[in-house]
């Protein structure tokens, strides 16, 4: 198993977190996005949309980290990170996709330096770009966990889910970013949670080899 990915990619963290709860390892390849490198053609024959993470299995790639984490699941099912039953499944998965999907995208990096290099954006206005997703996003996502239909210590019960492994990056962002987060404390208290544990934070940025 070989795993394509960049420190502090939000995404390769995800599918670092994910690789440690489930106790599998394997062998890394760092692709320096600020470097260019996914747009080199060796890892664009790897993944063609220039894109981090990748997994390569038996000569096979998979990309997008959901699609990647769901393919773990299914293959090495213990722990697993959802839930048993149907609609479980599918509100832990309401979640992640609610980071991965409507929050993450508008922010990653791609799209910052898009504002700055072809929209011209400075960084105070780049910043509050950042901001404004962060607050749109994590203030409907506080209400979500906040009635979470199995309340415990992570966002679906006691034991991290799939919800847990894309949170836990995305707070690490908005903090990085210098966003308040006063107003969201059940996703503080989550992500403290999880943070808590040696699969979260052997996954974190600062702890990974190619970390700047």
């Amino acid at each position: 198993m070989e795993v394509y990915g960049y420190f502090r990619s939000s995404a390769a963290y995800r599918l670092r977190i994910a690789l440690n709860l489930k106790g599998l390892t394997a062998e890394q390849h760092f692709i320096h996005l600020r470097r260019k490198e996914q747009r080199s053609p060796g890892y664009l024959a790897v993944n063609p949309m220039g894109l981090v993470p990748a997994l390569v299995e038996d000569g096979r790639a998979l990309t997008q980290s959901l699609a990647i984490i769901d393919y773990l699941d299914e293959t090495h099912p213990t722990p697993a990170l959802l839930p048993r039953d149907p609609f479980g499944r599918a509100w832990v998965r309401s979640v992640a996709l609610a980071i991965a999907c409507d929050i993450h995208p508008v922010n990653n990096l791609r799209v910052l330096n898009h504002l700055r290099d072809d929209l011209g954006l400075d960084e105070q206005a780049r910043n509050a770009w950042y901001a404004h997703w962060v607050a749109k996003g994590f203030g409907g996502l506080e209400a979500m966990l906040a009635a979470s239909p199995q309340p415990g210590a992570f966002c679906f019960g006691d034991e991290p889910t799939l919800a847990d492994v894309c949170l836990v990056p995305q707070v690490f962002n908005a903090e990085r970013m210098n966003c308040p987060l006063d107003a969201y404390p059940t996703i503080r208290r989550i992500a403290a949670a999880a943070r808590a544990l040696p699969a979260f934070q052997a996954a974190e940025p600062g702890r990974q080899p190619d970390a700047e």
